[in-house]
């Protein structure tokens, strides 16, 4: 039997599969069977006492047993979980294959938790993988079932096209926070895009046991050490050394594990980027991947670079976002031209996301640090790329009063999906900007996804005060380009480095990417 910590996996290699737990005091079991998205279809994928069964699941009192080849064709997950009256103390959840224990979790509540999602059985390359969540809410059920759409509405008929809710007409200027679902997953998951966040998430789970286990041994041998030394009389005796090589050879035995079983996670997501790769549209995927020498498909997400740690191996995971953006992208640099390869990236990507429309980039370029990216993009662009701040109110005003137009039709049932894919690259920002520009641009964060606008600025990320200029970089999904500037996960908040994809050199290269 294995025994887990959070965010670890392992494989399922049989059909009948039975879950429990125990703790202190009566609670109750309980399962949803979700999709990609991790929200039940229906009311009727909730498992628990009042509905004891569906497709491939059952509740047994004081368990729940799966079925895993019955379980729906489309259906991506099993959330496992208990629920009790009041706070939970330590739960030990089990699981079993056929009837013989094959992983055990014990999960402590800190917060106040009176309800676990325990463990997740999913799908994962044509078979099924658990893993140990830990995930708990301090309302309860009802919190945990509607973080999971079970007392979801039922939805609205489909329209033909209805842009992002708009922000009050007074708020060009105001910070606009990140939404994160009640459940913690980030809302940046859907088709091809969520698969590679599910590649992340499994890789970031991979990477937190691995520094768990680390710091466990390294605690557990202070301790002995401490112990070991601890009565002066004994310090030097042969007693003393013998519990210190002990001591030393368990740390040592313990770190081995945590590393060939994070190398065993890491060879298999590995393998698991390179399918993604070879299946994934061309703006999601790697430039020698063979989507780039195919017609354009569609996408959901771009790519921007890969997240790696040098502390924890070799891996390398894709870092992507969805399209059309729901955040500006702002590449942190004190050289536009540095960045150039960069920003090519980005608009390559941008440009083969949608490709189902004609595109027309706008280039804000005052110290010419784009010169080498605006002849490839010359058939792409909107007009004179602007060289002279004097001419930047022009371009911005003539973009916001498209998108305000856009707004009024909306606002009074008129609106059409945008007919083309604007891409608005403001370089060297904030300096030769007007004050009127910031707020222009603030608008277009809000109001551009009605003109099918993706904005992307390049500049310093320095300290800008309280006024427009810092509002609206708190608004942007920061790119750095200096080595050493960490990036988080959302799952478990470790550190990663992101090495940010450049556009080749090669003219012909680039003419294949930017799709000419």
């Amino acid at each position: 039997m294995i025994h887990l910590k959070a965010g670890q996996n392992t494989a399922l290699s049989a059909d009948s599969v039975r879950f429990t737990a125990q703790t202190t005091g009566t609670v109750e079991f309980g399962a949803l069977v979700v999709g990609e998205d991790l929200r039940v279809r229906d009311v009727h994928d909730h498992v628990c006492a009042s509905r004891p069964s569906a497709p491939g699941v059952r509740f047994a009192g004081v368990a729940v047993d799966l079925t895993l080849s019955q379980i729906r064709a489309d259906a991506h997950a099993v959330l496992l979980f208990v629920a009790g009256g009041q706070t939970l103390g330590a739960v030990t959840a089990s699981l079993y294959e056929n009837g013989s224990p094959a992983a055990e979790f014990v999960i402590a509540p800190t917060a106040g938790e009176s309800a676990l999602i325990c463990l997740e059985v999913y799908r994962r390359g044509g078979g099924w993988k658990l893993r140990a969540l830990g995930q708990g809410y301090a309302g309860g059920s009802a919190q945990l079932l509607t973080a999971h759409g079970v007392t979801a509405p039922e939805p609205a008929p489909a329209q033909a096209w209805q842009p992002a809710p708009l922000a009050p007409p007074t708020a060009p200027t105001e910070t606009v926070a990140r939404p994160v679902p009640a459940s913690g997953i980030p809302l940046e998951v859907d088709h091809g895009l969520q698969r590679m966040w599910m590649i992340f998430e499994d890789a970031a789970r991979s990477a937190a046991a691995l520094v768990s286990a680390r710091d466990y041994a390294t605690k557990r041998l202070d301790q002995e050490l401490s112990e070991a030394v601890s009565n002066p009389a004994t310090r030097n005796t042969p007693a003393a050394d013998a519990a210190r090589t002990a001591a030393q050879r368990r740390h040592d035995d313990l770190a081995a594990v945590a590393d060939a079983n994070h190398r065993r996670d890491s060879d298999q997501l590995a393998h698991e980027i390179a399918e993604a790769d070879a299946a994934m549209p061309a703006a999601l995927a790697s430039w020698l991947a063979p989507a780039w020498t195919t017609r354009a498909a569609p996408s959901d997400g771009i790519r921007l670079g890969e997240l790696y740690a040098l502390d924890r191996g070799g891996l390398r995971v894709p870092y992507c976002v969805p399209v059309p953006l729901n955040r500006p992208l702002w590449v942190d640099t004190e050289s536009t031209a540095a960045a150039a390869r960069v920003i090519g990236a980005l608009v390559a990507r941008l440009v083969a996301a949608i490709p189902d429309k004609p595109t027309k980039v706008d280039l804000i370029d005052l110290t010419g640090g784009l010169r080498t990216l605006a002849t490839p993009l010359a058939p792409l662009l909107a007009g004179p790329v602007i060289a002279d701040h004097g001419d930047i109110s022009a371009r911005l005003a003539e973009l916001a009063h498209a998108a305000e137009l856009a707004e009024i039709a909306y606002n009074s049932g008129q609106a059409v999906p945008p007919a083309e894919h604007r891409i608005l690259v403001a370089a060297d920002f904030p300096h030769g900007y007007q004050g009127s520009d910031v707020v222009r641009l603030g608008q277009l964060m809000v109001r551009g996804d009605l003109i099918g606008l993706s904005l992307v600025i390049v500049g310093s990320n320095g300290e800008f005060g309280d006024g427009p200029v810092d509002l609206l970089a708190q608004s942007c999904r920061h790119l750095p380009t200096m080595p050493g500037t960490p990036l988080f996960d959302p799952w478990t908040g470790n550190a990663w480095e992101l090495d940010l994809d450049m556009l080749p050199a090669e003219p012909e290269l680039q003419a294949r990417y930017l799709r000419m």
